[in-house]
């Protein structure tokens, strides 16, 4: 997994890096693989408070490898997760490359990715499974399938309405058109425009793990079930969350941290 994806944690801050850089972090196989099982490992980890997601090189994702799509122009359906595993749901309702994406929003902490260089289909798709998306100006992204005479297949369509307008998303679905940092931005797809769009996501996300974890990973739930919960659901929801919290060790060291002017120290969430 390490020669497509590299991850390293400081002061509870999970950097995670597509290390696939003579490729462009292009997603074959292995890259989906290792996405998953990255994925998958953070979602258990009690100490990570917040993660980034970037690509090493050139680029964050320039969608999936070149090696698939030569295979598609033969017209064989081999094994894997561009063929026939597709309709296989290995992880609930998502099959593996639906999972490769999903998989940041089932990590219970926020997660921002840091996109640079190009975000192409699939790329694109993985950049939207973030809570949060950095981008650098003159970054190119695109829902670039109809190129390939293909649909997005990696959540997007699931993950898209959130975002931005539907006739947005159906004018990038239907042409494949190319935007920078500036329109994804006022489409919805970018929570900033950042000339050094790591570096800003690292701040964050150290900012992010200086917080009440706890209170975070309630943040998360919440905001989560609000895409899909009817409203009396996320009403309780509410309430039942900061019961949890209000008069508990990290929610009274905030509150003393704060009025006596210093810096909290927070338990690890058990």
């Amino acid at each position: 997994m390490t020669d497509r994806i590299k991850v390293t944690m400081d002061g509870g801050v999970a950097d995670v890096r597509l290390v696939r850089t003579d490729k462009m972090n292009a997603l074959d196989n292995a890259m989906f693989q290792a996405l998953v099982e990255t994925g998958e490992g953070l979602k258990k980890d009690k100490d990570v408070r917040a993660v980034v997601l970037s690509g090493e090189g050139r680029a964050f994702c320039a969608g999936l490898d070149m090696g698939n799509f030569a295979q598609m122009a033969s017209g064989e359906r081999k094994p894997g997760v561009t063929g026939d595993r597709l309709g296989q749901r290995e992880y609930g309702i998502a099959n593996a490359a639906q999972q490769a994406c999903l998989v940041w929003q089932q990590i219970p902490v926020p997660v921002i990715a840091a996109v640079h260089g190009v975000a192409f289909g699939g790329g694109f798709q993985l950049a939207l499974g973030a809570d949060m998306r950095y981008v650098a100006p003159d970054v190119r992204m695109a829902v670039l399938e109809i190129k390939w005479g293909l649909v997005p297949d990696m959540a997007g369509v699931l993950l898209m309405p959130s975002l931005a307008r539907n006739d947005v998303i159906r004018e990038l679905t239907y042409t494949g058109r190319i935007f920078n940092g500036h329109e994804a931005l006022q489409y919805g797809f970018a929570t900033r425009v950042c000339d050094k769009p790591l570096e800003e996501a690292l701040k964050t996300a150290h900012e992010i793990a200086g917080k009440n974890p706890h209170a975070i990973r309630a943040g998360k739930r919440l905001l989560n079930l609000a895409l899909e919960g009817d409203a009396g659901t996320v009403l309780l929801a509410e309430t039942t969350e900061q019961v949890a919290l209000i008069g508990s060790p990290n929610q009274v060291e905030a509150v003393t941290a704060n009025m006596q002017k210093r810096d909290p120290k927070f338990a690890s969430v058990a």
